[in-house]
């Protein structure tokens, strides 16, 4: 098994989407032991944001491409690359002001390309990314997946849809949620991490 593990918190070590997704790929690897794994953290290592430099580059078939426009779709090449060798990739994704974080947006822009990942056809779209499962580790200070915030949750859904979108339907999403709320922080990543079901 091939495990693709994307990290995009700002917050480091001490960072619960990035724990929570250390324990699913750890739970993965004990289960299938001959995996590999592959790390790609987005904050220290971050796509850029799309300019248009990037969007001609898509959109230039490969032997027409300038010199720039090779070096702009780099970053996009190897990251499809990445995802489509994948067995498994392992997303973490903090709840950031209600959404996912501005380097994860990054790294879904450079993949979600027409003619490569999904394409158009019969008046609709079609994924072109099939047979993976992927595991979406999502950290929230409050509660997001019921009660009072729940509509406010811009995460799982926003990741399902694309997703979704380039083929992959196996999504599960694991919450380790309340980290800031003082009767649940403490338990919060263990309650997580005993969820997982790899």
């Amino acid at each position: 098994m091939q495990i693709l593990q994307i990290l995009s918190s700002a917050r480091g070590a001490a960072s619960y989407s990035t724990q929570l997704s250390n324990a699913i790929v750890e739970k993965l690897v004990a289960a299938n032991p001959a995996s590999t794994v592959q790390v790609h953290d987005l904050a220290s290592n971050p796509f850029p944001n799309l300019e248009e430099v990037h969007l001609q580059s898509f959109y230039t078939p490969a032997e027409h491409r300038t010199p720039a426009q090779q070096e702009a779709v780099r970053h996009s090449d190897q990251a499809v690359a990445a995802l489509m060798a994948a067995d498994v990739p392992v997303i973490g994704a903090p709840l950031y002001n209600f959404g996912i974080t501005a380097p994860l947006k990054a790294w879904v822009d450079h993949i979600v390309r027409a003619g490569v990942i999904f394409r158009y056809a019969d008046g609709g779209a079609e994924g072109l990314v099939k047979g993976k499962k992927v595991y979406v580790a999502m950290a929230s200070g409050a509660v997001y997946s019921e009660g009072p915030f729940a509509s406010y949750d811009f995460v799982a859904p926003y990741l399902k849809a694309i997703l979704g979108f380039i083929g992959i339907t196996d999504v599960t999403v694991v919450r380790v949620e309340g980290v800031n709320m003082p009767t649940l922080k403490d338990s919060a990543l263990e309650k997580a991490v005993a969820s997982i079901r790899v």
